[in-house]
């Protein structure tokens, strides 16, 4: 288990944090759809691509998760893209689970799918090069829910995938994320929050996965996007530290959040007010996708001309989030780019 324990450390270093590159076929065809570029498997090769040779990228991204298709791709010269992010010191990754599904008879909630052939799966993306995977589960905020059960459902399921990992010696991250959608009030989301963790990690010691070689993907403690009151950041990394406090096993090396839902610059304000607050056992760090990349694919707009321009604008936000995950950010910085 110490190479697990090493890659894990290693993906919550200081000043870094991961690139969630992982979005679905539909996802990243929708994000293609606002710059007016077909979704076609070059089009995401070549947006990869952009984004992966980012002068720079390892002094602040430790880790990208690749989607299956995105594994097996290269570079224009033929650089398999895992060999590129290895060369430059951020640690391939992959995204193994197959989506979160209606869960039967439990109207309005879901369970994530993928544990049909993983241990096969997991085997030939070890040979690929993944170091580390992710498995994302959606609890979801409502009238009568999150029901307990469909909570011990994902809890089992990402405990079972985080076995198998560890098994295949790939570092598994457990992503269990509380959606924003609703009207719900931050004391809500922390107790949907805090029930999630602990059933989880019930499951994790029942499986017998070692935590030290695990990681947590998670959202921060937030209200639901149409809660008349909004929390300012810091009130938000209190709450959220204090669920975490109560839920997370000091043994966890690292907690890197999700960015669902916020800006840019809300993502990187909030963690670092909990860095700034500190007394917690676990590195604070990131794990996001679109609060990372939405600059950078506006600037780029599919076009080669603007590839410079692309990779400026995930630099500067991988920067800030940098600085964040050592709580040293100032939204100064911002405008200064």
């Amino acid at each position: 288990m110490s190479d697990l324990r090493t890659t894990a450390r290693a993906l919550v270093a200081p000043s870094r944090g991961i690139l969630a590159a992982d979005e679905s076929t539909g996802t990243i065809t929708k994000r293609f759809e606002s710059i007016g570029l077909e979704s076609t498997e070059d089009n995401r090769r070549r947006y990869r691509q952009m984004l992966f040779t980012t002068p720079g990228l390892g002094e602040h991204i430790s880790g990208v998760i690749l989607f299956d298709e995105t594994i097996r791709q290269s570079t224009d010269d033929g650089v398999r893209f895992v060999d590129l992010l290895t060369s430059v010191g951020s640690i391939p990754g992959i995204k193994v689970d197959t989506g979160a599904k209606p869960l039967a008879l439990f109207l309005g909630e879901t369970v994530t799918e993928g544990l049909d052939g993983l241990r096969e799966r997991l085997a030939e993306y070890h040979d690929l090069g993944a170091r580390f995977a992710k498995w994302r589960a959606t609890i979801i905020i409502g009238e009568g829910t999150p029901t307990d059960f469909a909570i011990d459902a994902n809890a089992h399921a990402m405990a079972r995938y985080a076995a198998l990992c560890q098994e295949a010696d790939i570092v598994p991250i457990v992503e269990p994320e509380i959606l924003m959608d609703g009207d719900h009030d931050i004391a809500t989301c922390a107790s949907a929050t805090g029930r999630t963790l602990a059933a989880l990690y019930e499951q994790l010691a029942a499986h017998r996965v070692d935590l030290p070689g695990s990681l947590l993907k998670v959202n921060m403690v937030v209200p639901g996007k149409g809660n008349a009151v909004q929390d300012d950041d810091h009130a938000i990394a209190e709450v959220t530290i204090r669920c975490l406090m109560a839920h997370v096993p000091a043994e966890v090396p690292g907690v890197v959040f999700l960015s669902g839902g916020m800006s840019d610059e809300q993502a990187t304000s909030r963690l670092n007010e909990m860095n700034r607050i500190g007394g917690f056992p676990w590195a604070l760090s990131f794990s996001y996708g679109r609060a990372l990349q939405a600059p950078s694919i506006a600037a780029w707009a599919g076009d080669d001309a603007n590839v410079e321009a692309g990779q400026r604008a995930l630099a500067h936000r991988a920067k800030m989030n940098g600085l964040a995950r050592d709580g040293q950010y100032d939204p100064d910085l911002e405008s200064a780019a």
